[in-house]
């Protein structure tokens, strides 16, 4: 029994053009092709390049070139001086007093400002998380020292801890600690003086770390805080044990962030001094900061050699803090869950 089987079409057949699509329509599929892998391919890099060009300009030129400074004998008063230096700059840190008073003072200043900063940051997000009337307005109050200049929040600060005329000290007299009689001289000491700049700090950051794990903690589903609330665990227990292994990523960033400014700090401990232009931190460097001894080495002594190798001393020891930092929150934070 045979079968019959259609013939194929013939090559030709197939090969035609088809009919109703003139030249002009494959050559605008074309066009339309490459305006297609242009943008796929090399519009993300045009977009991103300008801020690498100004990284470029501003960032890294000015990086590299305050390191070909701090091998150098930079003094803006004895141009004399052989122009390369080598690491003398650097081993002149060693046995610089000021400089380890400064860095005594910075890290003082930073353990005062940045632990409790973040906590309570922490609690206030906490809080805000919550129904509360007037939602609303309690987050943007809480942003409102953020948003309020460094300079005219910092003054009003150095008048509130005035020895004879301040607020600190007579809330303190309202509790039974120093007041009019005794009162306490907050540039006086190192102690004293830190809680007062550390003050300052915290009361501008505060909010804005607290909206930041705000934003976090609204992705946690509501579902988890009530299987945890049914088990028998309180606010508290939920705040350590839910919330922040579960905001791990924005609390790492936080505490990059507040190691780098805090470390870096400048603007409150120079205004904080009635003699803020001697950048002395005080008659006897009480609360002078690395920042602030840069400024007085570079600027005022006009030795902007030296003042370079302070900016590299403090850029590595901000990266070896921030790295210590980061593995200890890490392992704290991940091994709540």
């Amino acid at each position: 029994m045979s079968t019959t089987r259609a013939a194929p079409a013939s090559s030709s057949h197939r090969s035609a053009p088809r009919r109703g699509r003139s030249g002009g329509d494959d050559r605008r599929l074309t066009w339309r092709n490459r305006l297609y892998r242009f943008d796929m391919r090399y519009m993300p890099y045009l977009m991103i390049a300008p801020f690498f060009l100004l990284f470029i300009v501003f960032g890294l030129f000015p990086l590299l070139f305050n390191a070909v400074v701090s091998l150098r004998n930079y003094r803006l008063d004895d141009p004399t001086l052989p122009y390369w230096a080598g690491f003398a700059n650097f081993s002149k840190l060693v046995g610089d007093e000021d400089f380890w008073n400064a860095l005594y003072n910075t890290f003082g200043i930073f353990l005062l400002s940045s632990v409790p900063q973040l906590l309570l940051a922490l609690v206030v997000a906490s809080l805000l998380n919550r129904r509360l009337r007037a939602q609303t307005w309690w987050r943007v109050g809480v942003l409102l020292p953020y948003v309020t200049p460094i300079v005219a929040s910092t003054m009003v600060f150095s008048v509130f801890f005035s020895r004879d005329f301040g607020m600190a000290n007579w809330v303190l007299g309202l509790f039974g600690l120093g007041g009019p009689d005794d009162p306490i001289d907050w540039r006086a000491d190192k102690l004293h003086s830190w809680i007062a700049v550390a003050t300052m700090v915290n009361w501008k950051w505060i909010g804005y770390n607290a909206l930041l794990y705000l934003a976090a903690m609204q992705s946690i589903p509501r579902d988890v805080y009530e299987a945890a609330a049914i088990d028998g665990a309180g606010p508290w227990k939920q705040l350590w044990r839910i919330t922040v292994p579960m905001i791990q990523p924005v609390v790492l960033f936080t505490v990059i962030l507040s190691t780098i400014g805090g470390l870096q700090l400048f603007t409150e401990p120079m205004l904080f001094d009635p003699n803020a232009q001697a950048a002395t931190g005080g008659p006897n460097g009480e609360w002078q900061t690395i920042a602030q001894l840069i400024y007085k080495v570079g600027w005022k002594d006009l030795n902007l050699g030296y003042a370079a190798a302070m900016s590299w001393a403090l850029f590595l020891i901000i990266l070896i803090v921030a790295g210590i930092n980061y593995v200890l929150t890490n392992r704290l934070s991940g091994g709540r869950k």
